[in-house]
């Protein structure tokens, strides 16, 4: 089983939501934590609240930016000497209709959510590699990356590709002292439907005018009346000391799993039966 105490961990995302909430559980396990976000004045605020001094330390950083993360990296070494846990969680959230959605927008989450995972992974791999010690690589996905809906897909479109990620990276690593965990929780109280207010193409504007709409305002609802980001992170620390790789929250989603697996297999049948039929 994963142990926590005197390792170290990179956080991003950390300055609120479930990264925070992570954090403080790994704290609290005895772990040492780069808090990483690019919301320095709430980082520091946050990590003062902490109150762990000889724990903690924070840096910001843009996770769009493989310069900076690798930077980032470096601090964290600098600080702690090795890495053991790596949260690759900060992430965004844009709604929108497809044919209308600006290619910036698309650009700009993709950037954040799937390739913000990737340089967390490409940047610490290797040096966990070498020193050879038991630790975990934790990507913030969702149950959006294996069930879609309507006026979401730049988000699913994301959330899937870090599933898939997630998935051979594991493979990669089965013999190896690194395991793999993806998280795919649905509500957890947070602050992510606010963010796509800063997507290219409504920032600078007033984000009230963009809230009056039913996709924003059920997201809300349903985050808000979500499980606590400290619950949810409890069960992470349970999960990666398991070194379970999927890391779900939600019983009412499981028939999802078995409409899916059903549409599948529906049609993979039927093409199986068709490539039988005589020309």
């Amino acid at each position: 089983m994963t142990t926590f105490k005197n390792k170290a961990a990179f956080v991003t995302g950390a300055a609120s939501g479930i990264g925070l909430a992570i954090t403080k559980a790994l704290v609290a396990r005895g772990a040492n934590v780069m808090m990483a976000d690019i919301d320095v004045d709430r980082l520091k605020a946050e990590m003062d609240a902490i109150d762990a001094p000889d724990k903690l330390a924070m840096i910001h950083c843009e996770v769009t930016d493989y310069a900076a993360v690798q930077a980032a990296r470096d601090a964290t070494l600098e600080r702690f000497g090795k890495v053991h846990f790596v949260f690759n969680n900060a992430g965004v959230s844009l709604a929108g209709r497809s044919g209308h959605i600006a290619i910036k927008d698309w650009q700009w989450i993709t950037d954040i959510n799937l390739m913000g995972v990737v340089h967390g992974v490409e940047a610490f791999l290797p040096g966990m590699r070498v020193h050879g010690e038991e630790g975990c690589i934790v990507n913030t996905a969702s149950m959006a990356g294996h069930t879609p809906t309507p006026y979401m897909p730049p988000y699913h479109a994301t959330k899937f590709a870090v599933v898939g990620y997630s998935e051979a990276l594991e493979m990669e690593l089965k013999d190896s002292p690194i395991s793999v965990s993806v998280l795919c929780p649905t509500w957890v109280k947070s602050n992510i439907y606010n963010a796509s207010f800063g997507s290219p193409s409504k920032a600078g504007q007033d984000a009230e005018k963009f809230k009056n709409n039913p996709v924003y305002e059920s997201t809300k609802s349903l985050v808000d009346n979500g499980m606590s980001a400290e619950k949810f992170a409890d069960l992470v620390m349970t999960s990666i000391a398991k070194k379970r790789f999927y890391v779900f929250n939600d019983p009412e989603v499981r028939p999802v799993f078995d409409m899916r697996r059903d549409r599948i297999l529906a049609d993979f049948d039927a093409c199986m039966a068709d490539l039988k039929l005589d020309s």
